[in-house]
C-alpha cells in the first residue's frame, strides 16, 4: 500500500496495553487503577472497538513477567486466552496478539493461532516478536539471550513453518477452512534484520517511527526488501504507532500531558531508558545533556533495536537533557506522542496518511479506558466526517478489514529448526 488511493481508507487498531501507554497510566484519577486485571476491561475496549468499527485490537505480551510490577501494572493475561474470550464477546473486530517465535515451538504455534482464527471466524493476526532480554532467557532456563541476528533467523523460519503448517491443515481436513485463507501475519521491527523478515513474511508492520521524514525511508526501505521476495508494496500495510493525549482544548490537552509527565514513577522511567541505553542512569544529572559519545551504533546494541534507534533519533533532533529524554519518551511510551484537540489528532492522522507515511495506525491511548474513550467519542467522528474512515464494515473478516488479498497457503520444504522443543525454540 502507497497511500490513498481508490477511496481506499485508512486503519486503525487499539493497543489495549494494559492501564495504557504512560508509565503512571494506572494513576490517571479516572480510571480504576487495577482494571488491567480484569477480563471486563478489555472486553469493555473491544466492544467499544468494535461499535467504532475499528479494524482491530492489539496485544502486547513477552513470555516473561516484568520486574518493574512495583511501579505500574503488566500486561496481565496470556493473549491467546484473552482473544478467545474477546471472540466469543464480539463478531466483527480483529483480534490482533503477540507470540513470541523465540520461545514457542512452531508446531505447536501454528495449532493453537489456526484455532484462534476458527473460533473467531477468522479475524486473527499473529504478531511476529523476536524476544530480547536476559529475564526471558531465564525464563527458559537459558543463560543468556540469542543473538539478535539469530533470533531474526529463527524468527524467518518459525514463520515460515507456521504458514506452512496452516497450509498442511487446509489441505489435509485437519482444521475448518479459515474464512481469510489464513491469518494475518504482523511484525515490528526496524532493524535490517527486522526488515528483512517484514519484506518476506509480513502483511501489517507495526512501527515506532517518530518524524515523517522517517516514516517514508522506513516505506521505501520496506518496499525494496518486499520486491526481492517478490511482493508488491500494495500486499502490506504500515501502521506507525501513535500515542494520543486529548484534550477539548489545546490547553486542556497540553495540561493533561503534563498530568501524564507526573504521574509516571521517576524509578521506573529511569529503568527503562537505563534499560534501552544500556547503562545505568541512577547517578546521572538528570538535567545534564544525554551524552551521545559512548552509546553504541544500533547494530551493534543489544535488546530491541528499533526502540534503541527511535531514542538516538530524539537525541540527535532535540540534543536533550536526560529529564527532557524522559519526559519525551513518556516514562517508557517508546511511540510518537501527539498532543492536542480532536480536531488537531485528526489533522496529524490526515498528514500522515495522505503523505503516503502510514495506511493507518496502531493507536496507543494515554490512559485506559478514559483516553480510549476520548478517541472513540470525537478523534473517530471527525475522521469519519473527513472521508477518511469507515462508518461500517465492509467484510467480517481481518484481512478484510485491512483490505489485504488473501494469500495462498502454499507449503513449503523447511529446514529442521536445531533444538526446538515442545516448549521452547532454538536461539
Amino acid at each position: 500500500m502507497t497511500g490513498p488511493q481508490g477511496g481506499r481508507q485508512l486503519h486503525i487498531n487499539v493497543n489495549i496495553l494494559n492501564a495504557g501507554v504512560f508509565g503512571g497510566s494506572w494513576r490517571v484519577p479516572e480510571n480504576h487503577p487495577l482494571s488491567a486485571y480484569t477480563l471486563k476491561h478489555y472486553v469493555d475496549i473491544a466492544k467499544k472497538a468494535e461499535a467504532a468499527k475499528l479494524d482491530a485490537v492489539f496485544l502486547a505480551d513477552g513470555p516473561v513477567i516484568e520486574k518493574d510490577l512495583e511501579y505500574r501494572p503488566g500486561n496481565s493475561f496470556e493473549p491467546s486466552v484473552l482473544l478467545a474470550r474477546i471472540a466469543a464477546q464480539t463478531s466483527l473486530i480483529g483480534l490482533i496478539g503477540t507470540f513470541s517465535s523465540s520461545y514457542n515451538d512452531a508446531s505447536e504455534l501454528a495449532s493453537r493461532l489456526a484455532a484462534l482464527d476458527t473460533v473467531s471466524g477468522g479475524r486473527f493476526g499473529w504478531n511476529v516478536v523476536t524476544t530480547a532480554g536476559a529475564a526471558a532467557a531465564a525464563n527458559f532456563g537459558r543463560d543468556g539471550e540469542p543473538e539478535h541476528a539469530s533470533r531474526y533467523v529463527r524468527a524467518s523460519e518459525v514463520t515460515a513453518s507456521v504458514v506452512s503448517a496452516w497450509a498442511g491443515a487446509a489441505e489435509s481436513g485437519a482444521l475448518p477452512a479459515s474464512p481469510q485463507g489464513r491469518p494475518v501475519v504482523v511484525q515490528a521491527g526496524a532493524s535490517k534484520a527486522g526488515i528483512r523478515l517484514a519484506g518476506e513474511h509480513a502483511e501489517v508492520i507495526f512501527t515506532a517511527a517518530q518524524t515523517l521524514d522517517e516514516a517514508l525511508a522506513f516505506r521505501r526501505d520496506i518496499d525494496a526488501a518486499a520486491a526481492t521476495f517478490g511482493r508488491r508494496p500494495e500486499e502490506i500495510a504500515i501502521l506507525p504507532g501513535l500515542s494520543t493525549v486529548i484534550g477539548s482544548t489545546e490547553a486542556e490537552a497540553k495540561e493533561r500531558r503534563r498530568l501524564l509527565a507526573e504521574l509516571v514513577p521517576l524509578p521506573y522511567a529511569i529503568g527503562r531508558l537505563s534499560s534501552q541505553l544500556g547503562f545505568d542512569l541512577k547517578h546521572v544529572d538528570l538535567d545534564a545533556p544525554v551524552r551521545r559519545e559512548g552509546l553504541p551504533e544500533p547494530e551493534a546494541a543489544t535488546g530491541s533495536q528499533t526502540f534503541y534507534r527511535m531514542v538516538l533519533g530524539i537525541i540527535d533532533r532535540d540534543n536533550p537533557t536526560y529529564r527532557q529524554l524522559l519526559h519525551a519518551l513518556g516514562g517508557g511510551a517508546g511511540h510518537r506522542i501527539v498532543v492536542g484537540t480532536p480536531e488537531q489528532i485528526a489533522d496529524d492522522i490526515e498528514h500522515w496518511y495522505r503523505s503516503g507515511a502510514a495506511d493507518g495506525f496502531n493507536v496507543m491511548p494515554d490512559a485506559l479506558p478514559s483516553g480510549f474513550d476520548q478517541f472513540v467519542d470525537h478523534v473517530v467522528p471527525e475522521l469519519q466526517r473527513r472521508g477518511l474512515f469507515r462508518t461500517e464494515y465492509q467484510g467480517t473478516t481481518l484481512r478484510e478489514h485491512l483490505n489485504l488479498p488473501v494469500q495462498a497457503t502454499v507449503r513449503r520444504e523447511l529446514p529442521v529448526l536445531a533444538g526446538a522443543g515442545p516448549s521452547q525454540g532454538a536461539a
